[in-house]
């Protein structure tokens, strides 16, 4: 089994989380995130590597293809996805409850983000995205962290 990625700064941060999903947005732009704005170790949800695997087929560019295709590769090289499993999907009907109640519709695009904060919230950690407004309606379950 592959170990999760840990991303170290030189000067310790005590205000830096130890532990944390990265949601897609973060993984695709990883490289020019500061490393001290992201947890000292980090993890990926399976539902954020099956983003990754479709991204190649999403696009006509063959030079966006590639691109795409390399940072699949990294990622399956780098991460061992923590599972979507019993724990996540009972979340996720939490997850879904929120979003509800906040008059979001879970469809599409929004469903897999919210699949991604059950994957968080099951795990017990913060999930950390560039993207805040994906995830307005579960702040109150899920540590959201914005890069």
């Amino acid at each position: 089994m592959r170990s999760r990625i840990k991303i170290r700064c030189r000067v310790p941060d005590p205000d830096r989380a130890p532990r944390g999903i990265l949601d897609t947005s973060v993984l695709i732009d990883l490289e020019t995130i500061d490393p001290s704005l992201l947890p000292v170790e980090v993890a990926i949800s399976s539902i954020t590597m099956a983003q990754l695997s479709a991204g190649p087929h999403a696009t006509g560019d063959l030079a966006e293809r590639s691109r795409r295709v390399d940072r699949l590769q990294r990622a399956e090289a780098a991460f061992d996805p923590l599972p979507f499993d019993i724990e996540a999907a009972r979340a996720y009907g939490r997850v879904f409850s929120a979003a509800m109640a906040a008059g979001h519709k879970a469809r599409g695009q929004r469903a897999v983000d919210l699949l991604i904060a059950a994957a968080a919230l099951s795990a017990g950690l913060p999930l950390f995205t560039r993207n805040e407004a994906d995830f307005a309606a579960v702040t109150d379950l899920v540590d959201i962290v914005v890069v």
